[in-house]
């Protein structure tokens, strides 16, 4: 879940400096209207995408192609491997740095990406919760690996409904997390989610939505994933395991790659593999969208209302 700490004082006073933010949930067309506004406007995009940053993961993260960001310079991507650490915390350190670059060379910048808790963090500072407690994860990890990822799957739901509600079952980093903060102070880890969204902004900033009707939308991720899939997913996957990345490190556990391990371990067939990303895919846009409807600062638009939203984008950046 990331943000331990509280904002300090010293990210007030970053107030003059602008982003113009695009999000929605995966799918809807973030990258393609971001890089056009981006050459417009001579802006360059920092990526607010939990997966983006790591390295040889490109087709199952969706990552922009090696021309869009030749057309415009992009941040955040590519900045660490599979197996390392990233995490919230880390996420705002380097796009406070690069938000600073940009500004300091008169770029505008367009923070774009669909992860919200990385967006909340950046905006309004991390989270006030517990600290990771390593013996206490410890072992949760020892139940999962006995007993199965269900099991604390269903603890976390008779202890905390609401944020079980909110993740997937298969998510074992974001349940330990939720159980741990339940653990620790007797709250939800939503309800310090809530609150942490009435924060200060730490940024002036626009927030634009995007978002289509939900069937059209489920269309796109079903063809977006069977493009992944004829343009090399499960090769992609089968070249990190060949490089030693173990399957159970956090990225290779996300919704996509763990489906491909499990077809190229011969547990399941590739239709079926296919099937459950659309599915899983399809279940992270609703998550994504219910997370980003509560916040009542996006201003919703459809893609293809390209016009108002450069209105919007040439007000803020005028």
């Amino acid at each position: 879940m990331g943000g331990e700490i509280t904002a300090d004082v010293s990210r007030n006073k970053k107030r003059a400096l602008s982003l113009f933010i695009i999000t929605g949930p995966t799918g809807v067309g973030k990258t393609d209207l971001a890089i056009r506004l981006a050459e417009r406007y001579d802006g360059e995009i920092i990526s607010a995408d939990s997966m983006q940053v790591y390295r040889h993961m490109d087709i199952g993260t969706a990552k922009p192609s090696p021309e869009e960001r030749l057309r415009v310079p992009h941040h955040l991507i590519d900045i660490v491997n599979p197996d390392e650490e990233f995490n919230a915390a880390m996420f705002v350190k380097e796009a406070d740095e690069a938000i600073h670059l940009l500004h300091g060379r008169h770029k505008r910048v367009f923070v774009v990406g669909g992860t919200g808790l990385y967006l909340d963090a950046l905006l309004g500072g991390l989270l006030r919760a517990p600290g990771a407690d390593g013996t206490l994860r410890d072992s949760y990890r020892k139940d999962a690996a006995q007993y199965g990822n269900a099991y604390l799957y269903e603890r976390l739901k008779s202890m905390d409904a609401t944020a079980a509600g909110r993740i997937h079952p298969n998510d074992l980093v974001r349940t330990i997390r939720a159980l741990e903060v339940m653990e620790h102070t007797g709250q939800s880890i939503v309800e310090i989610q809530e609150e942490h969204r009435f924060g200060k902004n730490a940024y002036d900033c626009v927030k634009i939505g995007l978002n289509i009707d939900r069937a059209l939308l489920y269309d796109r991720i079903n063809d977006r994933v069977e493009k992944m899939v004829a343009n090399g997913l499960v090769e992609e996957v089968e070249k990190l395991m060949d490089m030693g990345y173990d399957e159970s490190a956090r990225p290779m556990q996300s919704m996509t790659y763990r489906n491909v391990i499990s077809c190229v371990r011969g547990e399941q067939s590739e239709q079926d593999m296919v099937r459950l990303i659309k599915r899983d895919t399809r279940h992270y846009a609703r998550r994504q969208l219910t997370w980003f409807k509560r916040d009542t600062t996006i201003k919703w638009f459809a893609p293809q209302d390209e016009n108002m939203i450069s209105r919007a984008a040439k007000e803020f950046v005028l």
